[in-house]
């Protein structure tokens, strides 16, 4: 399948690469609140990015036309930022962030709540950052990726919540998007086997109602069939000998992170 094995200086640029699209995902975060638009995130994505010396991956890849995806409660991925597109209280919002920097990628997401959110808000984006979490926690040498999309199905299972099939995590590297296709549903003890050096997304989209999706009229925004909110957490992981490591650390996607007051 040609799936890249990382090593040496290779894994260190990934590194910075992985850490500045972290760093600009908590920029962001810290500066959510009612009455921010998403214009003004693809803004502040464009400028951080930048002083961290990386240029934004996702802007104009395959003709997207910024620089983040914004997915705001029923959007489940590759929302386009609008200027007249505002943030209110009882939001959820999922802020997607790639950066390329010195010849790497880095990809990462949080789902945030903008100030008081509904119990369903609260679950939903729990059960999102903790499908993300068990996911990554069978990441090793040696695993199949199967094991990955079992364990995260059945957290949501178990939940009550479901998995949008349709898409999944990536490989990552030089490029933005490659082999393998990460699936977050599957059956333990199949597909390929992960081993030491491959780099990799963990990314769920986990819906609250059924995991099934439509497509909007721009060609980019995809959305649950029926309405329910959707949230998604993701890090950039590179798989280890003894298990893996999180390329895209932060305190922001590792927790349900900021509720910000109206001001």
């Amino acid at each position: 399948m040609g799936i890249p094995l990382f090593k040496g200086s290779e894994v260190e640029r990934l590194r910075l690469a992985g850490r500045a699209a972290a760093g600009t995902l908590e920029h962001v975060g810290s500066r959510l609140k009612p009455g921010v638009t998403t214009a003004d995130i693809d803004a502040w994505v464009r400028e951080d990015t930048a002083r961290r010396g990386g240029t934004p991956s996702q802007l104009g890849y395959k003709g997207f036309p910024s620089t983040v995806c914004t997915s705001r409660n029923q959007v489940v991925c590759h929302g386009i930022p609008r200027a007249d597109e505002v943030l209110k209280p009882g939001d959820i919002l999922n802020v997607d962030v790639t950066t390329h920097l010195d010849g790497f990628h880095g990809d990462t997401s949080a789902t945030f709540m903008i100030g008081e959110v509904s119990a369903d808000a609260r679950h939903v984006v729990d059960v999102a950052r903790r499908c993300r979490d068990v996911g990554v926690s069978v990441v090793r040498h040696g695993a199949r990726l199967g094991d990955i999309g079992a364990a995260v199905m059945a957290l949501a299972k178990a939940e009550g919540c479901s998995i949008v099939e349709e898409f999944g995590g990536h490989g990552i590297g030089r490029q933005m998007h490659g082999e393998p296709h990460v699936p977050h549903v599957g059956k333990a003890g199949t597909g390929i086997t992960l081993k030491s050096g491959m780099v990799i997304t963990i990314e769920p989209m986990v819906n609250l109602g059924r995991p099934d999706i439509w497509m909007m009229p721009d060609g980019w925004t995809v959305v649950t069939a029926d309405g329910s909110l959707s949230a998604q957490f993701e890090h950039t992981v590179l798989v280890t000998r003894d298990g893996c490591e999180i390329l895209t650390p932060s305190e922001l996607s590792l927790h349900i992170a900021a509720s910000h007051p109206e001001s």
